[in-house]
């Protein structure tokens, strides 16, 4: 990436729904040139899409919470299974597959705190493969998107 699609990348984050000519006319640059260069940046799997950022709680789901789990046997067919299986659950907002005392870290997003528990004794404690889990109820969350290309080293 050089500096002018790290400065598309940028706008894009700002706003994914301005046009084309509104961003070109952003970045001092014609509308054909900027048209290419996010149709490489598609191609090039450096945007993977676009989306509308919506509030966890005007959908019901006021209880967030990360979910660290343990998994037996460690096998790449259970991984890959227990992973496929999870996120398709309605209360999965991410799996995240991480290094250390934990095989998962799972981000859920429920109605309430029985929900979160009947979740927990429900789904997760009722998977074979899981040996234990401990939950982290998220108070508050502030987020930022990664927004600038590092050097390599």
């Amino acid at each position: 990436m050089d500096e002018l699609d790290a400065a598309i990348v940028r706008q894009l984050q700002d706003d994914a729904r301005q046009t084309n000519r509104e961003l070109a006319r952003r970045l001092g640059i014609a509308p054909s040139t900027c048209l290419e260069r996010v149709r490489s940046l598609r191609e090039r799997r450096v945007i993977l899409g676009y989306h509308a950022q919506i509030s966890s709680a005007a959908l019901n789901r006021g209880v967030e919470a990360f979910l660290s789990v343990r998994i037996r046997p460690k096998s790449r067919t259970v991984i890959d299974s227990f992973k496929a299986a999870v996120i398709d659950l309605p209360e999965v907002v991410a799996v995240y597959v991480v290094a250390g005392d934990e095989d998962f870290v799972v981000h859920v997003a429920v109605q309430d705190l029985d929900h979160l528990h009947a979740f927990l004794t429900d789904q997760l404690a009722k998977r074979r493969e899981v040996v234990s889990f401990r939950s982290q109820i998220i108070y508050q969350s502030t987020e930022k998107q990664v927004r600038e290309v590092l050097a390599a080293p």
